[in-house]
């Protein structure tokens, strides 16, 4: 559409048959438009008759009208309405980004957005919605908002279509900004009322995130003034992701006589339509979602941006400086800055101004002393002139002294502010201030004034300039006359937009290019941080993180502290500090982890390179570029290393050389919740990039691990990060260096993306060693100590280090404490990875003294010789302190072995001393996290199929070392984890698996006094496994006796406490689910083991009621009773010798009732299979009764709800959920159908999660392959290798 004013008012007329351009136009056009703006047709057929055209009317001046014979009357209105329009047409801008919100962005009045209403195009261009909003009663404001941003989003979301609404935008002339007072209006929560009120409530939370919060553009006057009024702008984002194929219903929204209820609107053209009600049958709608929904993940996927590959932060290093590459010895010596309007969310990234110290600042804002540039000086001292005042009076000398020149920034008020000067709009501004804005420009440009071409000029553009008559264009031209071209001026901008309308308007007007001379790919905070940088104060008192284009943004402090489990890697990592170079060298050569100072040194002049492994540029060239051409926004790789062998240094070798190209990090420890580590992960991604395009991927080292699935969670938690924050891109946003210890080369993974470090050095690698080793030797006296690098050196070689701790600990002395403390880290290092002791904890073990400076002796110095094989390290935990530990797990093993063969130290002698003499002491440093080491040293045991994986390795090794003692040790660790649950669990298990029947009672007391301490189910299910395997125990032992009355009790007393001790463990299970299933990290397990432990009791008591007198005589006898067909008082009234048995049986009658459902019967009341003890024959033995599968059938059409409900009944009734109740393979089928059904409403609620767990537990144990093994006791025990690996978890014991 397009616009004319007509005669009276600037009210402009629309049609549709004019071509925008007037040089498009032909004669029918202009006599059309002529007519129109309410000129006589005698007038309009003269032009007609000239054949006067539209670049005709564009040349038509008064004299050719007034020649023409046209009235007075027509010539006003034509040159008037001709020139309005042209003026229109020409004041153009760009609409605010979108999806942004803090663009210094503005708009001005009356000046035309350059964009039109349109329907979709692509999918991710936004459409627009122009509503002029002025004449709207405040009263009616909010409803009139409500209703057009939910019926706009409405139908952009069903279309799929990014779009924006534009309040205070006219239609009529198209896109004409006026801008609305938003004062006392709430429209933020108004927007989110209406959200939760007009959309189905599922799809509320969908709708919030493809809805964005009002945005508030300001709008300016002509003279770059507030105007106090603001256009609201709303984005609509519908991404793929978001809305899959979801349609959106809106429900009862009204707006006078337009109502929409139920219904579906889609963006038809420039408005937003109804669709068709024939369209809306679920089926055609369904396909119609799928497709648009397809379409759209298409072209997300083709405007995905790359990481940008830019130099243009080292072009502004160059340009800034004139080559020098530093402010502190820049080739300029003054600075002279030019700028326009600024914007508020601006003034803290033009901070790298004030050090700059500028000799003028030529400001044409207006407003700059109240909210602009000029109060970011309000700190420094500045003299406020106007540009008449730069009007050379007297000698240029006494000029420059008025002016106070090169002392003090002179601020020049280009378009008043100040003196009570009004501003002028650009229309004017030529006439009425261009000729005083010479004076300023021609002094700064004089040889006497400023030292020749040693100054820059630097126009900061801070605001669009989209008119040709613009101030800046016209001061621009001026400096450029004065300076003889342009190689003296900087023209800086953050936006493309800024940059391609200041770049035309300069070729257009005066034919040059000025492309060379520009920035503009930089944001202004990543322009802030690259020339802040640039000084080297700076660089010692801030810290610097990469930024797009090879540029810096500063890292705040206060970022830096909420990052706490991130240890960041910045630019200019180390600069300006302080350390000894020697001591760090030392340290690490000695076998200390390395440091980032390391690296540092070995850049600075004089200093040897850094040694590169043989893996280093594999990784750098090959590993990570191909990373970053994965699809997928959080990818990882894997350094799989020995201990000792340079995996770390490795890593951190890797992060050093990348710190400019990507933003690099370490985390500090390893937490519980993997979710808050990627939170920080991305906030580290998006710094001061949040609304930029394309961002630098992270880089971030990660340690000590356990799994490869834990490295997988975590990449998962940050992909649902990026999925929150809406982070998409062609190319990687976060690279995972996974490095991981492992014992073997045969426990890496063998990929693309993995790299393994062995001992074994290249022979490239070996020379660069022997080189070091030369230069070490020329370099320390101590270079016998330096036993890190001697292990690599020496390609791991056991004899060294065997020969090495053979000669250090040559005059060791278990009594010494000395000895003791040092053996003590020689354990924890040996069964505990990264376990430390607190460096004041050593000092206060050794008793070192504390000199009259309240300094106390070094603790390497307490431990005399042996200082040699230790080192310093910062604890891997949350809260940090500085710790000691063994050089390394190979030096560490070696030591442990050369006490126990030389000197008669065991495994058993350093625990004991560790948990009575060391963890006696009450308080001190660090103790908190060597509680946890040793508790970890007791308890961890390894996933193993053999035997041993029932204890630790510490406590196996006790046992084969010195056997016996570790009951000593066990009861130690009681004490010093007094009520700890899983302490006494251990020593139950030691009982429960080692020790003989008259044990029993005292692990029986142990697993009481645990199991009412803590409230957990797997420490109740111990209390049921003590019993059972006493149950086990002593009947095995009188198996080949008759079953006597007294044995009988002892026996059903046992199961049937057993039974309850089961019972309640289920209980305690079920609580458990219910509080766990409220975490937002719980993941469902299967619960089972105290299941399973009631199973085989109950196979047991059969077993043995089977060979009681009573039941001897007739297989059939125990199905009766059983079954109720005969009563116990009748089998033995007639034998009196049976009373005893009966009165036992009676007492305990109701238990064996119990056992009914663990039986199969046939019609003759036989028991169809014989019991067993393994768990196989035991599911065997039982039958599952059927599900009425014919209702399942039935309905198989109704809606989820229904079905899992009725398919719970089922279960109920039948009682599928029971173990004993399964049985054939159809069965097992017929259960698996039960749980897919029922799986829906475990996700959904604890209750269905157990109800779950206890069906899949047993189709679990149904596939359990007999397979007896005979444990301590010589009975035949479940071999659970067979077993699933969920099942395996819970019951290996």
């Amino acid at each position: 559409m397009f616009i004319f004013f007509q005669n009276n008012e600037d009210e402009p007329s629309v049609s549709s048959e004019l071509p925008e351009d007037i040089e498009d136009w032909n004669k029918d056009h202009v006599r059309e438009w002529i007519l129109r703006i309410k000129v006589d047709q005698r007038d309009a057929d003269i032009l007609y008759n000239e054949g006067i055209n539209g670049a005709g009317l564009l040349l038509l001046e008064i004299s050719d009208l007034t020649e023409l014979g046209i009235s007075l009357n027509a010539k006003k209105l034509i040159i008037h309405n001709r020139d309005q329009r042209l003026k229109l047409f020409t004041c153009r801008l760009k609409p605010y980004p979108f999806k942004r919100f803090n663009a210094a962005h503005r708009y001005q009045e009356n000046f035309i957005l350059d964009v039109i209403e349109t329907g979709p195009y692509d999918l991710i261009q936004p459409c627009h919605e122009f509503k002029k909003f002025t004449d709207t009663p405040k009263e009616k404001k909010i409803t009139k908002y409500r209703f057009e941003v939910i019926k706009f989003a409405a139908a952009c979301m069903n279309s799929r279509t990014n779009g924006t609404i534009h309040f205070g935008v006219k239609d009529k002339p198209h896109g004409l900004i006026l801008g609305v007072s938003v004062q006392d209006l709430d429209f933020t929560r108004e927007q989110t009322s209406a959200i939760e009120k007009h959309f189905q409530e599922q799809f509320v939370e969908i709708a919030k995130r493809c809805i964005m919060p009002p945005r508030f553009v300001e709008v300016l006057k002509a003279d770059m003034t507030s105007t106090g009024k603001f256009v609201i702008e709303v984005d609509i984002e519908p991404s793929f992701i978001v809305c899959e194929k979801t349609y959106f219903k809106i429900y009862n929204l009204i707006k006078g006589n337009e109502r929409y209820n139920d219904a579906i609107l889609e963006r038809n053209g420039s408005s937003s339509k109804l669709r068709p009600k024939k369209k809306n049958k679920k089926e055609i709608l369904r396909a119609h979602m799928e497709k648009l929904s397809q379409l759209r993940k298409n072209e997300e996927e083709k405007h995905l941006t790359d990481v940008r590959m830019s130099s243009q932060g080292l072009k502004l290093c160059n340009m800034l400086t004139g080559g020098t590459g530093s402010l502190d010895t820049s080739h300029f010596t003054c600075y002279v800055v030019v700028t326009n309007k600024s914007h508020p969310s601006l003034l803290e990234n033009l901070k790298f101004l004030i050090p700059m110290k500028p000799v003028a600042v030529l400001d044409f804002d207006p407003e700059s002393a109240a909210n602009g540039l000029n109060r970011l000086f309000e700190d420094s001292k500045t003299n406020n002139h106007l540009p008449a005042d730069y009007e050379i009076t007297q000698t240029v000398q006494e000029t420059a002294d008025k002016l106070k020149l090169t002392r003090n920034t002179s601020w020049v008020f280009c378009n008043g502010g100040i003196n009570e000067e009004d501003p002028s709009d650009s229309q004017k501004w030529s006439i009425e201030k261009g000729a005083s804005v010479r004076h300023p420009v021609y002094f700064l440009c004089r040889k006497d004034v400023m030292p020749n071409k040693k100054f820059l000029i630097v126009f900061l553009l801070l605001n669009q300039v989209t008119d040709g008559n613009d101030p800046m264009v016209e001061t621009f031209h001026m400096f450029r006359q004065e300076l003889h071209g342009e190689n003296q001026i900087l023209c800086i901008c953050d936006n493309e937009t800024t940059y391609t309308y200041w770049k035309d308007l300069i070729k257009g007007r005066y034919g040059v290019d000025i492309s060379r001379r520009c920035i503009s790919e930089l944001s202004f905070t990543e322009i802030n941080g690259t020339v802040l940088s640039l000084w080297s104060e700076n660089r010692k008192s801030h810290r610097f993180l990469p930024g797009g284009s090879r540029s810096t943004v500063v890292l705040s402090n206060e970022t830096e502290d909420t990052l706490d489990l991130l240890s960041i890697l910045c630019v200019n990592q180390c600069d300006g500090g302080n350390e000894d170079k020697q001591q760090h060298e030392e340290s690490f050569y000695r076998g200390g982890k390395v440091s980032w100072w390391n690296f540092y040194f070995s850049e600075q002049a004089g200093s040897a390179p850094f040694i590169k492994r043989d893996k280093f540029e594999y990784i750098i060239d090959g590993i990570i570029p191909d990373l970053l051409n994965m699809k997928r926004s959080c990818v990882f790789f894997n350094i799989f290393h020995l201990p000792g062998c340079g995996g770390t240094t490795l890593a951190m070798h890797v992060l050093w050389t990348l710190k400019n190209k990507y933003r690099c990090a370490v985390l500090k420890y390893k937490p519980h919740d993997l979710t808050t580590v990627a939170q920080q992960v991305v906030e580290l991604l998006t710094y001061k990039a949040k609304e930029q395009q394309t961002r630098l991927p992270v880089l971030l080292m990660i340690e000590d691990f356990e799994k490869i699935s834990y490295v997988e969670t975590l990449q998962e938690k940050i992909e649902e990060e990026c999925q929150k924050e809406n982070i998409s891109s062609k190319s990687t946003q976060v690279i995972l260096l996974n490095c991981m210890k492992v014992e073997s080369h045969e426990q890496a993974e063998d990929n693309d993306n993995s790299v393994y470090l062995g001992n074994d050095l290249y022979e490239k690698e070996q020379k660069l060693f022997d080189e070091k080793l030369k230069e070490l030797k020329r370099t320390y006296t101590n270079t016998d100590t330096f036993h890190g690098f001697m292990y690599l050196q020496t390609n791991g070689s056991s004899e060294y280090l065997k020969r090495d701790v053979e000669k250090t600990l040559n005059g060791f002395n278990f009594q010494d404490e000395h000895a003791q403390l040092f053996a003590v880290l020689v354990l924890l290092s040996v069964y505990c990875r990264n376990a430390l002791l607190s460096v004041s904890a050593c000092e206060e073990f050794l008793h070192l003294p504390i000199t009259e400076d309240c300094r106390s002796c070094k603790a390497e110095d307490g431990f005399n010789e042996f200082s040699a094989l230790l080192t310093r390290c910062t604890a891997a935990s949350n809260f940090v302190f500085e710790g000691m530990r063994v050089i390394n797990s190979c030096v560490a093993q070696h030591c442990l072995d050369e006490l126990v063969a030389t000197h008669g130290v065991t495994k058993a002698d350093i625990m004991n001393t560790l948990l009575t003499t060391f963890l006696g002491y009450d308080l001190f440093l660090g103790k908190q996290k060597l509680m946890q080491d040793v508790h970890s040293m007791l308890v961890k045991s390894r996933h193993s199929t053999k035997s041993e994986s029932t204890f630790s390795p510490l406590i196996h090794d006790i046992m084969k070392e010195t056997p016996g003692r570790e009951e000593n040790i066990l009861l130690n660790a009681t004490k010093v984890y007094k009520k700890d649950a899983v302490i006494l669990q251990l020593l139950a298990r030691y009982y429960y698996l080692k020790k003989r029947e008259e044990d029993f009672n005292v692990e029986y007391e142990w697993a009481l006094a645990f199991a009412h301490s803590k409230d957990k189910s797997y420490i109740c299910d111990k209390v049921a496994r003590v019993l059972r395997g006493e149950l086990w125990y002593k009947y095995q032992r009188d198996r080949d006796d008759p079953i006597k009355p007294d044995s009988l009790e002892m026996y059903l007393t046992l199961a049937e406490s057993a039974r309850n001790a089961c019972r309640e463990s289920q209980q305690t299970t079920q609580k458990e689910d219910k509080i766990q299933f409220q975490r937002p990290n719980y993941y469902d397990t299967y619960k089972s083991a105290e299941l399973l432990c009631e199973h085989e009791v109950a196979v047991k008591v059969i077993e043995i009621v089977q060979k009681t007198p009573p039941f001897t005589s007739d297989d059939r006898l125990l199905g009766q009773v059983l079954s109720g067909k005969i009563k116990m008082e009748d089998l033995t009234s007639k034998q009196p010798k049976l009373k005893e048995y009966s009165d036992v049986l009676s007492k305990h009658m109701h238990y064996i009732l119990d056992l009914e459902p663990f039986v199969h019967l046939d019609r003759k009341d036989k028991l169809k299979e014989p019991s067993h003890d393994t768990l196989n024959k035991c599911s065997q033995q039982r039958i599952f009764d059927e599900i009425n599968r014919s209702e399942l059938v039935k309905n198989i059409h109704l809606i989820d709800k229904i079905k899992e409900k009725k398919t719970l009944q089922d279960v109920e009734r039948t009682k599928t959920d029971s173990l004993y109740r399964m049985r054939s393979q159809s069965t097992l089928k017929r259960s698996n159908s039960c749980i897919n059904l029922c799986q829906r409403k475990t996700s959904r609620t604890p209750s269905g999660a157990s109800e779950i767990t206890s069906i899949h537990s047993k189709c679990e144990v149904h596939q359990v392959a007999p397979e007896p093994y005979t444990n301590n006791f010589g009975v035949q025990k479940i071999n659970y290798t067979k077993m699933s690996g969920s099942l395996l978890e819970v019951i290996n014991f």
